[in-house]
């Protein structure tokens, strides 16, 4: 049983902001090197280097999914506190899993895949 399986995301970040929940700064947006692949924006990483030829360069992003980021994209934000993240949520017109799951663009089954695999 998974309780909060029929929340959106804007559910969860309401719940935090309404229960006060401190949060690490890790869900909040940094300055990072990134650069664009399959319309995502990914941060130059050890998992995950620049493609050849990549136009890097230094932007302000979070993550709306924080998880394996081998499989996730980031998103530009200056979101810096729960509420600035609400808000930022509540205007966006693309689903978190929409706008930064790379396992997606691969097939449909990725994250099936991997769960086969022994990813969770």
């Amino acid at each position: 049983m998974f309780p909060l399986s029929n929340w959106t995301e804007l559910d969860i970040w309401q719940y935090v902001k309404r229960e006060e929940l401190e949060l690490p700064s890790i869900y909040f947006a940094h300055k990072r090197p990134v650069f664009w692949r399959d319309n995502m924006l990914m941060a130059v990483t050890e998992v995950t280097p620049a493609d050849e030829g990549a136009d890097v360069f230094e932007e302000m992003v979070r993550y709306r999914t924080v998880g394996d980021m081998s499989c996730t994209g980031a998103v530009e934000s200056t979101a810096a506190t729960v509420a600035d993240v609400v808000a930022e949520v509540a205007a966006t017109t693309i689903t978190e899993r929409g706008a930064t799951r790379a396992d997606d663009r691969i097939s449909e089954a990725a994250m099936e895949d991997r769960k086969k695999e022994g990813y969770f």
